[in-house]
């Protein structure tokens, strides 16, 4: 049972009198008249139990996209229901109106939808309605919780798919497929065709040459069907907010766009995310489609505030792919000790792989460099550019062994690593 403010402010205006004209009989009249109209509002209100509730979840959804929720009250009694419905999301939901105000007549049903803003990534849930049926009078209500598990998965948004048709264009001229022809581009044979000037004399086939007129050089296009690994690192370093973000959901953008323009390259794709053990997986030899099964995968991913194992990242990238590769490691530059893990582990890959390191950096750090107005700032600037050139000096190492470094603001880094393939690419390299 609850106690409407109704009730009490009921109660406040009949006594408020009395404090002048003290009365006991007629004080213990009014809170007797007040008890028996309490009691009388309490028994006509609708019982809880006599509802029955069903949920239509909303299933999947992107982040900072509507969603909407729905119950559908089942009113099986013989009074009408009128009171409120709260649907217990939790806050992160971005439930714009929790409680809400519903009436059931007797022996029919209602639809009550929560409109849902999801504001952070992952399986939301809700556990329970709570319902609260009011007397005809409004002084009391009757209340219930019921349970009734609701959950709505929320997708990465993959914001940089803006920049997938720009790179696509660059491969399809790469492939010959646009009215770019880029000559010499790629190692595998394509097709013969008579020389020009401009085209390289080591691609000239002498024995079919031999046999025409004409010079005929050979034309190449770029590796199909190679392999390319995509590691993300969850460990605590992907917890760092960077432009009120984790570094973990940027990682992810960067390696959506990555795997999709690597699947529309014709390569195979294959994505992990690791600490100590692996926390997502998805597999070149899945069925159905690589983008759905990827935000998928990544959706309930959250940083684990534990270090990086970086002994175990070989075998895994053993486990998916034992011929040559492209591994693509996402992780960050300046977290932990990198002489004692990423330059050993990129050493030991680059024996039998191409590696490509990327890292997302800090705005502020550049903007804190900058600035030097007062002796703090100053301070402030020193310990920004100590942080700056202990990446550079990072990545330099890291390029001395042979892998490649993209080093980039949030916004930036997805399509720079987007080049980054497609340069290696083009060079043969894959």
């Amino acid at each position: 049972m609850a106690i409407t403010g109704r009730f009490v402010l009921l109660v406040f205006a009949a006594l408020a009198p009395l404090v002048l004209f003290p009365s006991w009989g007629t004080v213990l009249i009014l809170l007797a008249v007040l008890l028996a109209l309490l009691l009388a509002d309490l028994v006509l209100a609708a019982s809880p139990t006599a509802l029955s509730l069903e949920r239509k979840d909303p299933g999947n959804v992107t982040l900072h996209s509507d969603a909407e929720s729905v119950v559908l009250l089942g009113n099986g009694g013989t009074r009408t229901f009128r009171g409120l419905v709260r649907d217990g999301w939790q806050p992160s939901a971005g439930n714009a109106a929790p409680i809400q105000r519903v009436t059931v007549p007797a022996g029919e049903r209602r639809r009550v939808a929560a409109r849902l803003r999801p504001t952070r990534r992952g399986d939301l849930t809700s556990p329970h309605v709570t319902l609260r049926s009011f007397g005809p009078l409004g002084l009391a209500a009757r209340q219930r919780t019921v349970p009734l598990p609701g959950r709505v998965r929320v997708l990465p948004p993959f914001n940089s798919k803006r920049h997938l048709p720009s790179k696509l264009r660059k491969l399809r001229e790469l492939d010959g497929k646009a009215a770019v022809q880029i000559r010499g581009a790629g190692t595998e044979f394509d097709s013969l065709r008579d020389y020009v000037r401009g085209d390289d004399v080591r691609s000239i086939d002498w024995r079919a040459t031999a046999r025409r007129t004409a010079v005929v050089v050979r034309t190449w296009r770029p590796e199909r069907d190679r392999r390319v690994v995509i590691m993300l690192d969850t460990s605590r370093t992907a917890a760092a907010r960077i432009e009120d973000e984790p570094r973990l959901d940027t990682g992810m953008e960067a390696a959506l766009l990555l795997a999709v323009l690597a699947e529309r390259g014709g390569d195979r794709v294959d994505f992990f995310a690791f600490d100590r053990r692996v926390r997502g997986r998805v597999d070149s030899a899945a069925k159905g489609n690589l983008l759905g099964s990827l935000v998928q995968a990544m959706a309930p991913l959250e940083a684990e505030l534990i270090e990086m194992d970086w002994g175990q990242v070989p075998a895994e990238v053993r486990a998916i792919s034992a011929h040559r590769s492209l591994v693509v490691l996402l992780t960050s530059l300046d977290g932990g000790a990198p002489e004692e893990g990423l330059i050993p582990l990129v050493a030991q890959l680059l024996r039998q792989h191409v590696v490509l390191v990327a890292s997302v950096r800090d705005p502020l750090l550049g903007r804190m460099k900058e600035d030097r107005t007062t002796a703090s700032q100053v301070f402030r600037a020193s310990a920004a550019e100590r942080a700056l050139l202990d990446r550079e000096a990072v990545s330099t190492h890291l390029r001395q062994l042979g892998a490649e470094v993209v080093d980039a603001e949030p916004l930036d880094l997805p399509p720079r690593l987007a080049d980054a393939y497609i340069r290696l690419k083009a060079a043969g390299r894959l």
